[in-house]
């Protein structure tokens, strides 16, 4: 069969199960090594027999197991680098490559040009912390921090894989940080609701640690914002992701403990609340950011 109908056959099979059918693309790319664009030129002729058993057989375990794309490959793209992914790291998300932008941004705005400590709390993958030092390699200095030793050494391995220089604590939250201070503090912690209802494919194959942030998805920004002042130096920036309606909650939150600082939620792609920045010490920061 060509590449075109084996293709066409997954889509059926994906479509009955109410799967998405993005998964057959990416499958057959990975099982095949092949390029998007490589794909394209493939369509009429006919798919190696070897590639084909793989590829379906993937299929069947997406669709019976239901067991993540992500996992079934190994690893994900994540803004342009590619991230090892297993049953001991949240899988990393198109919403989370838009807050690495606007730290990059924000970098830009506020520190440009220079050598500035940064540290992700709950790092998961890594995906922040490497993404960000690999984005300003001579300029930012990345430290990251999660209580889970298996997600570190996922993170480690992907930093090693990445040729990137990062800091990895082991520790809860800012615990491992010591007396240190950073001038950025980046964070996509748990933030889903302890009793809200989450899709099968997440909550069987993701770490509950890195999904539920308590009774109401704050606890972990309240423990970091509560003691981010201690980690913090005077001029610094603090950015989230986070659930698409906690944005009020979460600037309220923020303004108890820094209530002096400029303080704004952005929206993500979808249009959705997503985003909430604290900047604090810089006295044209207003201006700045307009």
């Amino acid at each position: 069969m060509t590449f075109k109908a084996t293709l066409e056959e997954a889509n059926k099979i994906l479509r009955h199960a109410n799967k998405e059918t993005s998964a057959a693309k990416l499958l057959m790319l990975h099982f095949c090594g092949l390029e998007p664009t490589d794909l394209y030129l493939q369509y009429a002729n006919e798919m190696p027999p070897s590639n084909r058993k793989a590829f379906l057989e993937a299929i069947r375990l997406h669709v019976e197991q239901n067991i993540p794309v992500q996992h079934i490959m190994g690893y994900v793209y994540f803004y342009g680098y590619k991230f090892i992914v297993n049953d001991q790291v949240l899988i990393p998300r198109f919403e989370t490559e838009e807050l690495v932008a606007n730290v990059l941004m924000l970098y830009d705005d506020y520190f440009r040009d220079e050598v500035v400590d940064l540290v992700d709390i709950g790092t998961g993958s890594g995906c922040l912390a490497i993404t960000l030092q690999k984005e300003e390699p001579e300029h930012i200095k990345a430290v990251a921090t999660d209580i889970s030793e298996s997600a570190l050494k996922t993170a480690k391995e992907n930093a090693l894989a990445l040729d990137a220089t990062v800091e990895f604590l082991c520790g809860d939250m800012l615990e491992p940080l010591e007396s240190r201070k950073f001038d950025i503090l980046v964070s996509n912690p748990p933030y889903i609701p302890q009793e809200e209802v989450v899709e099968s494919i997440i909550y069987d194959h993701e770490p509950h640690v890195a999904l539920f942030g308590g009774e109401d998805g704050l606890r972990f920004y309240r423990e970091i914002l509560s003691k981010a002042n201690t980690v913090l130096k005077e001029r610094s920036i603090i950015a989230f992701e986070h659930g698409y309606d906690k944005a009020v909650e979460l600037q309220n939150l923020a303004k108890k403990y820094f209530p002096y600082s400029l303080i704004y939620t952005l929206k993500d792609m979808q249009g959705k609340d997503r985003m909430t920045f604290v900047i604090t010490g810089f006295e044209d920061g207003k201006e700045r950011i307009r």
